[in-house]
């Protein structure tokens, strides 16, 4: 599959080495490629331009801060992006009271966002509930964890299911949440996770959904 990854931070660079070792094509895409490409943690990856990782992507993934991802989109174009499925994997923070961090979509998600922004693409929202190293080693965990799926389109949610099988994500652990207004929980999640993740003294965790005995 040819995947483009929208950025080219930590999320971008452990998703691209993923999907990479699985034998996909990957590009990651930057404002600045020929600057961000001769960095050294990203030698072994192609880096191109917005543009042209949207071009090569039959998947697009955001793997831009929440609080940035529709100024870059904006920048690709609607007539670049139509008929895309996208992997949204953003979450975004703003600065909040007394040195906190606040959700960027308090009311609705960024998903959602980019759904009603550009209604030819079908969003996928899911991997907003681990940190990138988990995203890309889910066996890193002492036992399997849950991770969800939020989106419109059936087949982009498949799209969405192979390529976490191909992270590591079994099938069983993968749980459709329903439409694309379920991303909102997925990113308010956040800020449990950080509230954990100091608790634990670690970003390396996932959660699972312990269902109810049967009767």
């Amino acid at each position: 599959m040819r995947i483009g990854l929208l950025g080219t931070g930590n999320v971008a660079r452990a998703l691209a080495a993923g999907w990479q070792a699985a034998g996909h094509d990957v590009v990651l895409g930057s404002r600045a490629p020929k600057e961000r490409g001769s960095a050294e943690e990203l030698r072994g990856f192609d880096v191109a331009t917005l543009a042209d990782t949207a071009a090569h992507g039959d998947v697009l993934v955001n793997a831009t801060p929440g609080t940035a991802s529709m100024d870059v989109l904006r920048e690709i174009g609607a007539a670049a992006l139509a008929g895309k499925v996208m992997v949204d994997v953003g979450v975004g923070f703003t600065a909040g009271a007394g040195g906190g961090m606040d959700l960027s979509h308090p009311n609705y998600s960024l998903s959602e966002e980019i759904q009603a922004a550009y209604p030819d693409v079908s969003v996928v929202k899911t991997l907003a509930t681990v940190d990138s190293v988990v995203m890309k080693d889910p066996g890193s965990l002492e036992e399997e964890a849950t991770i969800f799926l939020s989106g419109d389109d059936e087949p982009a949610k498949q799209t969405g299911r192979r390529l976490l099988g191909d992270l590591g994500w079994a099938d069983a652990s993968q749980l459709d949440l329903g439409g694309i207004g379920t991303a909102r929980g997925q990113e308010h999640f956040a800020l449990l996770f950080m509230g954990v993740a100091e608790a634990i003294g670690s970003y390396g965790f996932g959660i699972k959904v312990v269902r109810p005995r049967a009767a």
